[in-house]
């Protein structure tokens, strides 16, 4: 098999594909086009080479770039709709207040919010509920606590993707995240990307998003056993403090997966990953490949071997 970095986001009638170089946007339009926006990858900084530390950076870079698409997929599926709209009062507060960056400016605060939702939903309110029970702060009952937080999280993160999948228009985007697993897996497996080739693989991939905050809830319950248990705010002050090592320790973990699949280690560690993925992903229909194809197809370098 090819070993490749590259990697993708499910959007609104189409797919984000960021390869080794490049990243690119298909989207179909509602008259049944594909739009393709192709551009080079943004620079890295130094910040994002370095082992563990990079993961949280690159998590940030990468919800950037991700937003953007998400914008832009929403300005085609829209159109129709919005032809004849005024821009509506927020719209026009934000263009005055930031001018030519009020775009921009909406795409940072909107990353900057989910970041702040995801840690309040899946770290503080885990460990705030969790504290309503009754063990020794010491010993076995520190391990409790962080045990039956870590389950707590977990159970939090079910529901919410659960009641998600309930959502007509969710239930597409999970239908493109399988496409683009699909064609992920046709490509590493040397096979031409054709409709027909790409439709025999799995929705499933050991380097989803899905696997890696699944990772993060493991290595959370690991890591934050080792700081004891206090009251409420010293606990959310811990767990802020540590959440940028537990995302890079998980990033590195999740890295080294995608590169190593075939280990038995491996499979086991990205066994839970994979079965959250039943929730994430559907069955695409054909056109939902065809937009894979052409992200995927304008992301591919000839020689990926040393730009992992």
């Amino acid at each position: 098999m090819k070993k490749t970095s590259i990697g993708g986001q499910a959007l609104l009638e189409g797919l984000l594909m960021m390869g080794p170089e490049n990243i690119a946007i298909a989207v179909r339009k509602p008259d049944g086009e594909i739009v393709l926006d192709k551009k080079p990858l943004p620079v890295k900084s130094k910040w994002a080479k370095i082992p563990f530390i990079r993961g949280c950076v690159n998590l940030f870079r990468q919800m950037i770039v991700g937003v953007k698409a998400l914008m832009y997929s929403a300005d085609f599926v829209e159109l129709e709709d919005e032809a004849d709209q005024k821009p509506s009062k927020f719209d026009e507060f934000i263009e005055k207040l930031f001018k030519d960056k009020g775009k921009d400016a909406v795409i940072y605060v909107s990353v900057i919010l989910s970041l702040a939702l995801s840690v309040g939903l899946f770290i503080l309110l885990p460990n705030l509920l969790a504290g309503f029970l009754h063990f020794s702060k010491n010993g076995a009952g520190v391990v409790y606590y962080n045990l039956f937080e870590g389950l707590i999280r977990i159970a939090i993160f079910v529901i919410y993707i659960y009641l998600a999948t309930l959502l007509n228009d969710i239930k597409r985007v999970w239908q493109y995240h399988g496409a683009e697993h699909k064609s992920i897996h046709c490509y590493e497996h040397g096979e031409e990307l054709t409709v027909e080739n790409i439709r025999k693989y799995s929705t499933k991939h050991p380097r989803c998003g899905t696997s890696f905050l699944f990772l993060v809830m493991i290595i959370s319950i690991i890591m934050f056993s080792f700081l004891g248990w206090h009251n409420a705010i010293i606990n959310a002050l811990l767990r802020l403090l540590l959440i940028p090592l537990v995302a890079g320790v998980a990033y590195e973990i999740l890295k080294f997966a995608g590169r190593h699949t075939d280990w038995p280690v491996m499979k086991v560690i990205n066994a839970p990953g994979m079965m959250f993925q039943l929730l994430t992903t559907r069955e695409p229909d054909d056109s939902q490949i065809e937009v894979a194809i052409v992200a995927l197809e304008n992301v591919i370098v000839k020689d990926e071997s040393d730009k992992w």
